[in-house]
């Protein structure tokens, strides 16, 4: 393996990033760093931060990209981070893709993963999609513990999230469309793109991404 693997995970808000970024984080021993999380995190400790972030969310629009700069580059500095780091839900902009490169300078990233799931899909995905509000576990609304409100892992309440509200959904994919897809041609054109059908199993989307990463040299 290369001294630092810099991954991200790219795609529509429920494309699946979330599955595939904590399996290739525990295969190839890097953080799965979820600025979607952070976000949450920072929203549960009600500060000024968390309040203004908490809005943001409730509305299905993007937080600042000075802010989740800020979140990602303290994050960076961690101890388990320094051999490099899988990118969930970073960047989402261009902004935020040169404020990346100049964080990590010469340890750049080294494949930009993109998976690509039709809109009717992931739309169907985040409507139906209930949330442990403790551990984050992700449940069906036909599973059990969505039905009962409580968690199989933790206890915790099981809700749905106000960001996968339909008007909240139809936000979100609309921004993704307009301050994300252009991350695409980014990384294209630096050769570090590479495109995988998400409208399959779990397990082979993630045999295709590590048959890639292989055939790269990176792991």
């Amino acid at each position: 393996m290369s001294p630092r693997l810099n991954l991200i995970v790219l795609g529509k808000q429920g494309a699946g990033k979330g599955t595939q970024s904590t399996v290739l984080s525990e295969k190839y021993g890097i953080p799965h760093v979820s600025t979607g999380d952070m976000l949450r995190n920072a929203v549960k400790v009600e500060n000024e931060l968390g309040k203004k972030v908490a809005s943001i969310l409730e509305a299905g629009e993007l937080v600042s990209d000075d802010i989740v700069n800020q979140l990602v580059e303290e994050r960076f500095k961690q101890p388990d981070a320094q051999h490099g780091v899988l990118l969930d839900g970073f960047p989402r902009t261009i902004g935020q893709a040169e404020a990346l490169e100049a964080m990590l300078g010469d340890d750049g990233i080294k494949l930009c993963i993109n998976l690509d799931v039709p809109i009717e899909l992931v739309t169907e995905r985040l409507s139906s999609r209930r949330v442990c509000q403790e551990c984050g576990t992700t449940y069906k609304d036909t599973d059990i513990e969505a039905i009962s409100g409580t968690c199989s892992n933790c206890g915790g309440d099981v809700i749905q999230r106000t960001d996968d509200y339909p008007e909240a959904i139809r936000t979100r994919l609309e921004n993704y469309e307009r301050d994300t897809e252009p991350l695409l041609s980014f990384y294209a054109s630096r050769g570090l793109l590479v495109t995988v059908d998400g409208d399959q199993s779990p397990e082979d989307v993630t045999n295709e991404i590590m048959r890639v990463v292989h055939e790269r040299g990176l792991a």
